[in-house]
């Protein structure tokens, strides 16, 4: 370990993991602040979806490089990653609820949306997978279902992961370089997990550190 991920891990250790909660909702009230005086532009509305989904997507990635930096570098920041999940879903959720209420507003027409419009549908698809994850994101959960078996279900964040890469590609109507430097991250993390279990069979039943703590 360099001095360098020493010096990050010591800092580390005196950062509760509650700072990330806090900090997540209090940048979602202040993203909705800003939509209602005209900091998001003349599409607030679209700006905050945007800006909620990034965000989600910045943490899902976040949480993917917890364990590549552990290994590669030694930086050790596992007791953030149950709290980078939860709020990755607490973007997400609000995120989808922007669409829901505030950009479709007619419940009549969300079901047609999704199946009309396939970026909908795919991102759909991964907020589903997310679902499960986030309620079963505490150590009740493990002691009901089992390590194993909670390992197992916590997989689904990877496809999840890549839906949410993809919806975002598929937003924009040409392809512009943010949203497949997004997705291009987190194959390249998904890559090195599957190099990783493929040089070591046994690193596909997950460690304990990926319990909640």
């Amino acid at each position: 370990m360099t001095r360098a991920a020493g010096a990050i891990n010591r800092a580390a250790r005196r950062v509760p993991p509650s700072v990330i909660y806090v900090a997540g909702f209090l940048h979602i009230a202040w993203l909705f602040w800003q939509g209602q005086t005209g900091g998001l532009g003349p599409e607030p509305i679209n700006a905050l979806e945007r800006a909620l989904g990034e965000m989600g997507l910045r943490l899902i990635i976040a949480g993917l490089a917890v364990t590549p930096l552990l290994r590669l570098a030694g930086v050790n920041l596992m007791r953030f990653r149950r709290a980078l999940g939860l709020t990755a879903f607490l973007y997400i959720s609000v995120h989808l609820s922007v669409w829901l209420v505030l950009d479709i507003g007619l419940w009549s027409e969300i079901w047609a949306d999704i199946v009309k419009r396939p970026y909908i549908t795919v991102g759909m698809a991964g907020f589903v997978l997310l679902v499960p994850l986030a309620v079963t994101s505490n150590k009740g959960s493990v002691r009901r279902m089992g390590a194993a078996a909670w390992r197992r279900l916590h997989r689904l964040v990877y496809p999840a992961a890549v839906l949410g890469g993809v919806h975002f590609v598929m937003i924009g109507k040409t392809w512009t370089a943010e949203p497949l430097v997004y997705l291009g991250a987190i194959l390249a993390l998904l890559g090195l997990r599957a190099s990783r279990v493929r040089r070591n069979p046994s690193e596909s039943r997950f460690r304990t550190d990926t319990v909640p703590r």
